[in-house]
């Protein structure tokens, strides 16, 4: 049956747009499906994706490789070889349990309750502006700025410049976009140079005086000796990359749908004790991050297919979220939903993202404030959305809308 999917549908235009249908076919079709003869395998059910995140051994979380897209439109692997640290969310235990424990939990979810009056602060200053202007790209006023800035705060980096680490972020996941031809996908690895010394900068700093921050207990993790200094740079890049992708592509996927529907804007204006419900269907629906690779380091099986070794894994966590046998119209958003969690968006298991709660409190706040404030949100009837190319990343490159103040 899989023979009928033609593999360059994965990396299709069309379908980095809009997958939602083909995740349906996957999903009804071939639940994992090679990938023609790339070596590139897809989990598209709930199910079957959670399970793989529990295999820890079997599907190993290392980036070994990125993803290009050849003349043919089919994806191709560009192994790292060994020169690729593992990292947070690439390491697998013991490292991972090493590196998650050196930083989190209990600092992250100390710095977020010391942030939250910033968060508030930068959420109102963007979101009036926004609001005072009436017509405006969202994600250049609002949706790219919050994130950017709180992430760069909750790490404990001094005198930023936001532009600069905006482009840092979105490099990052650039390279996973899988959508980007050899060569650009080889530019794209030669820019992190300049973020490299930006960052080891602000590490020789705060190792000379850590500070009480990410940035201060990763200085002390190199002094310690539990990683060196290119191993702390990994953690303090992915850092910065996945908290302020996340937050941006869940802030413009969440105001897309508010001015796709008045009624659901209505609603939460009337009772605003409902955005937090809202916030985890506007993840759901659209999750920041589409996939994660995992590596296959021996021959295996999951869902009946056999999965060689050398393999690359790619867990749909978007149409695991849409799958019709877990979620009840699974297409919709649903503010009573009986366990509004209950979905894949921030991964799963050791992986789950300790960023989670942070990209949480700033969807929360920027969407109270910009309910509050608006009377109507619109999408720009004259300047239509436009999505990043990336099968990786679910976040809108503009976003125009027009805003009705209260």
């Amino acid at each position: 049956m899989t023979q009928d999917i033609p593999a360059t549908l994965l990396l299709a235009p069309d379908v980095i747009d809009d997958p939602y249908p083909f995740y349906g076919r996957l999903r009804a079709e071939a639940p994992v499906w090679a990938v023609g003869d790339s070596g590139v395998f897809t989990v598209a059910t709930f199910d079957l994706v959670a399970e793989a995140t529990a295999r820890i051994e079997d599907f190993s979380s290392n980036l070994t490789c990125l993803l290009y897209r050849d003349d043919a439109g089919l994806p191709c692997r560009l192994p790292f070889g060994d020169a690729m640290f593992q990292a947070l969310a690439t390491a697998d235990p013991p490292a991972h349990t090493l590196h998650r424990s050196t930083v989190f939990p209990e600092l992250v979810a100390r710095r977020m309750e010391q942030l939250e009056p910033d968060i508030v602060a930068i959420a109102d200053r963007c979101v009036t502006d926004a609001v005072d202007r009436g017509s405006v790209d969202f994600m250049t006023t609002v949706g790219n700025l919050v994130p950017i800035t709180m992430i760069s705060r909750l790490i404990g980096f001094r005198d930023g410049d936001g532009d600069r680490l905006l482009r840092a972020a979105f490099d990052s996941t650039a390279m996973l976009a899988s959508t980007a031809t050899l060569d650009q996908l080889t530019e794209l690895i030669g820019r992190t140079g300049d973020i490299h010394d930006w960052i080891s900068h602000q590490l020789e700093t705060a190792l000379e005086r850590p500070g009480d921050d990410l940035l201060g207990a990763v200085a002390r993790g190199v002094r310690d000796g539990v990683f060196t200094a290119f191993e702390a740079f990994t953690i303090l890049h992915t850092l910065l990359s996945a908290g302020g992708e996340s937050t941006t592509s869940l802030l413009g996927n969440a105001v897309r749908m508010l001015g796709e529907h008045p009624e659901l804007q209505q609603r939460l204006r009337a009772h605003p004790e409902l955005v937090p419900r809202f916030v985890e269907e506007a993840v759901r629906l659209e999750p920041p991050f589409r996939y994660h690779m995992r590596d296959v380091p021996e021959d295996t099986s999951l869902g009946g297919v056999r999965i060689p070794a050398g393999s690359t894994l790619l867990l749909l966590w978007g149409s695991a979220n849409h799958d019709q046998s877990v979620f009840e119209h699974a297409d919709d958003v649903d503010l009573r939903r009986p366990a509004p969690r209950h979905h894949l968006s921030f991964g799963r298991g050791i992986h789950h993202c300790v960023g989670a709660p942070l990209a949480r409190v700033e969807a929360r706040t920027v969407l109270s404030v910009l309910l509050e404030r608006t009377s109507d949100i619109r999408l720009d009837p004259d300047r239509l959305p436009r999505w990043v190319d990336s099968l990786m990343v679910r976040r809108h490159e503009e976003l125009p809308v027009l805003l009705a103040a209260r």
